[in-house]
């Protein structure tokens, strides 16, 4: 029948439609047109745009789209791309409605005769492109139905115009590139309007098969396809033939780079606004990726700017002595460490699956010298987080979380919990001045043993031995004293300690209600701490931060504004005790740093923290118009930051004085304002009396005394008790000498006193009395 069929293939051609489209209809059209996408669908991906993030000053800081595309209207498209297209794709696509019946015929023969032929239209890709869930990519009867009918709905909607237009703007080319523009941009390093013939030939030679025909890995098959693009441009009178032949020998001239997705100048904040805005606009029957939300945020952008400047260039510096700490040298020293780093990646778990045992496997890492340099430098990276708030109404100025977002996507500031160490005491000494507890109250520098209830004892210490010294509450925070922290955590219960850090602002990290909380061991994030000093420079008052301010439609209509009320946290005396005392940190304490090395003299206050072995640095600065905190230390803590360079004084501090340095500079915050905390006058003739007279007392006998505390009682020690009873009652704190074989206690409870020498009490309204020695020696319990 062949020959037959050859000298009649007019006649098939408009008599198999004819027959076989009819009867498709009636046996199929009835269960396919509901699941076919709408008219309005299709104008709603015509019009779908991005969300856009902006900052608080205009500046763009993220945009948030489904696909890496950039739409371009035809007129910017060059006609080069047009021919090239029409010419290979759907020459009748201005005759046709959606399907060319004559193609579909021709297509449909050809494949029976044996050589496979596609009979798409251009609509009908789209139509593909557009819904691939709805429609599919299946060589199904079903599939080729609905596609048929998505275009003629398509064709109605649309003009051929701005079919073309969408077409071009949806098409993939590989490389997680969408449209036109993006893929002239990637092959060619050029907008899509100055693509050439030979380029523009390429790119829609590529359609016929993304993979097969890729310029990159099969250069000689996409210069074969080109040629063959423009071959149809020459039988189609889109191209002349000489130029064809001119042009064919032509190299591919490729200038390939992948196009990476803006991210703006604080990606982790967009990372972590990303996952709000989807929560937020499926409640509220919006689509992030096309319905083109503007969304204002409290982000800075000057702030922001400054903000990535200081933590790169400190950081850097830090790196340097980094390298230094962790260089080969160390990694041949710590060869279990490194061991133990090679055991957790996914090489060492595939030699394993190999058949190799723990030995053979480790010995066979580390002969590959490629890998071992990798893993070394990945786990020696120091990292860092920055955070700035404005604590008068929680809106976050400047968001930076990590060194480098291309290299490090996690954020340290709200998804890292690490331990604060010593920036956690604040919360400590506020529990304390809320209960009344005077910032001048003396306490001893000396070794604390406190019994945990099983047996065992909790041993806090200092960087410094004990100097056995009488110290005030204001110094022991001035200069980070462990031991006083201590000895004060006991006298107030580390229960109403959790209370008051999560009422100022430590809110989703768990809080270990223990007597080691006061010095910071549980892990919490930056974000939580810096809200929690913000509470501090408002007065007591917890504020939510705030990223968002207002969302807003396509149009600039505003949907919904944002902002958080204040919640009280802390009493205004105490909050502004405890801020007059943390001035005493940066003028003379650990952060000394601020004034010396970055010659900051505005009215500031703040803290300092390191944990353990070095393994975590911080440090928050409080100013009245904002509060800046940062985090360093590196992400496996099993690496710490050996030496002096490792305390969060050297290191974090180190961020935040640049960036309040060159805030201050540029006049971005006001250097003359100051906190409404009066300043406590400091050198109180009778606290230099008393201190006189504890230190001579006690300076033959330092090397032998220790202090005992005792816990508070079960009940006021459980946090459901605490947080109902009311505050701890006001007691004298009676401070006593003591033998080798006895004990000192702040509290009037010492297991034995020796009466034979003289004794201070300082009673709860701040008068002192000295009790005379008696002559006999009483026993007590």
């Amino acid at each position: 029948m062949w020959p037959w069929v050859g000298r009649h293939s007019g006649l098939l051609a408009g008599a198999v439609p004819a027959v076989l489209l009819p009867t498709l209809v009636l046996l199929y059209l009835p269960g396919l047109i509901s699941p076919t996408p709408s008219v309005a669908d299709m104008r709603k991906v015509r019009l779908e745009r991005p969300t856009v993030v902006l900052s608080a000053d205009g500046k763009e800081l993220a945009v948030y789209k489904r696909a890496n595309r950039e739409w371009v209207k035809l007129a910017d498209i060059s006609p080069n791309v047009i021919a090239a297209l029409l010419a290979a794709e759907d020459r009748r696509f201005y005759e046709h409605q959606g399907l060319d019946l004559r193609r579909i015929a021709s297509a449909a023969l050809q494949t029976v005769q044996g050589d496979l032929q596609g009979g798409s239209t251009i609509t009908q890709q789209l139509a593909r492109n557009l819904y691939p869930n709805q429609i599919g990519r299946a060589p199904t009867l079903e599939r080729k139905i609905k596609e048929a009918l998505t275009a003629i709905k398509i064709e109605e909607a649309y003009g051929k115009e701005e079919i073309l237009e969408t077409y071009l703007n949806t098409v993939p080319f590989l490389y997680n590139t969408y449209g036109i523009e993006m893929a002239a941009r990637t092959y060619f390093d050029k907008p899509a309007r100055e693509l050439n013939v030979l380029e523009s030939a390429t790119l829609i030679g590529m359609l016929k098969g993304t993979t097969h025909y890729n310029p990159v890995l099969n250069p000689a098959r996409a210069l074969q396809r080109r040629n063959t693009v423009m071959g149809q441009m020459v039988r189609h009178g889109q191209l002349a033939a000489a130029a064809f032949e001119s042009l064919k020998n032509q190299p591919l001239g490729l200038d390939f780079e992948r196009q990476s997705e803006f991210v703006g100048p604080a990606p982790h904040m967009a990372q972590q606004l990303r996952r709000w805005l989807i929560d937020w606009a499926d409640r509220n029957g919006y689509d992030l990726y096309t319905d083109g939300l503007v969304v204002r945020t409290t982000i800075d952008a000057r702030l922001q700017e400054l903000a990535n400047e200081a933590v790169a260039r400190q950081a850097d510096k830090l790196q340097l002595i980094a390298d230094k700490t962790w260089g080969k040298a160390a990694r041949s020293r710590n060869r279990e460490l490194v061991r133990a780093f090679l055991r957790e990646t996914p090489d060492y778990r595939k030699a394993l699956d190999a058949g190799l045992n723990d030995e053979q496997a480790l010995k066979t890492l580390e002969a590959d010298a490629a890998l071992m340099n990798a893993l070394w430098q990945q786990k020696t990276r120091l990292q860092s987080g920055f955070v700035a708030l404005d604590p008068t109404n929680g809106h976050v100025l400047a968001w930076v979380g990590s060194r480098d977002f291309d290299e490090e996507k996690f954020d340290h500031v709200q998804q890292a919990r690490r331990q604060p160490g010593s920036t956690f005491k604040p919360f400590v000494y506020g529990a304390a001045f809320e209960q009344g507890i005077n910032p001048a109250d003396i306490f001893i520098d000396q070794p604390v043993e406190i019994p945990l209830g099983d047996g065992t004892f909790w041993r806090p210490s200092d960087v410094s031995a004990p100097s056995g010294l009488a110290m005030s509450l204001r110094d022991g925070l001035i200069h980070s004293k462990n031991t006083i922290t201590s000895q004060l955590v006991q006298r107030i219960g580390p229960a109403r300690v959790a209370q008051v850090a999560r009422a100022m602002g430590v809110r989703q990290s768990k809080l270990d209600v223990v007597p080691s909380l006061a010095l910071g061991t549980s892990p919490v994030t930056l974000k939580e701490m810096v809200s929690g000093f913000a509470s501090i420079a408002n007065g007591g008052n917890y504020i939510e931060p705030v990223l968002v301010a207002r969302i807003e439609n396509r149009n600039h209509k505003p949907l919904q504004e944002f902002q958080a009320k204040p919640e009280p946290a802390l009493s205004n005396d105490a909050a502004q005790t405890l801020l007059d005392v943390m001035r005493g940190v940066i003028d003379k304490g650990t952060g000394t740093g601020i004034r010396r090395r970055f010659g900051i003299r505005a009215d500031v206050a703040g803290k300092t923290g390191t944990t353990q072995d070095n393994t975590d640095g911080w440090f928050i600065l409080m100013h009245p118009q904002m509060v800046a905190g940062a985090w360093v230390g590196f992400n496996d803590n099993r690496v710490t930051m050996k030496g002096n360079w490792g305390q969060g004084a050297h290191n974090a501090l180190n961020i935040v004085g640049d960036f309040f340095q060159q805030t201050l500079n540029s006049r971005l915050i006001d250097p003359k304002l100051r906190f409404a905390a009066p300043r406590q006058q400091e050198g109180d003739p009778l606290v230099g009396r008393m201190s006189d007279w504890f230190n001579g007392l006690f300076q033959g006998a330092r090397e032998t005394q220790r202090v005992l505390v005792y816990p508070p009682s079960t009940e006021a020690a459980t946090p459901s008790a605490a947080d109902s009873a009311p505050m701890f009652a006001p007691m004298p704190l009676v401070v006593e000498p003591a033998t080798p074989a006895q004990v000192l206690a702040p509290q009037a409870r010492a297991p034995r006193r020796i009466e034979s020498m003289p004794r201070i009490v300082i009673a709860p309204d701040g008068s002192v009395r000295v009790e005379r020695p008696r002559e006999a020696v009483r026993n007590g319990g």
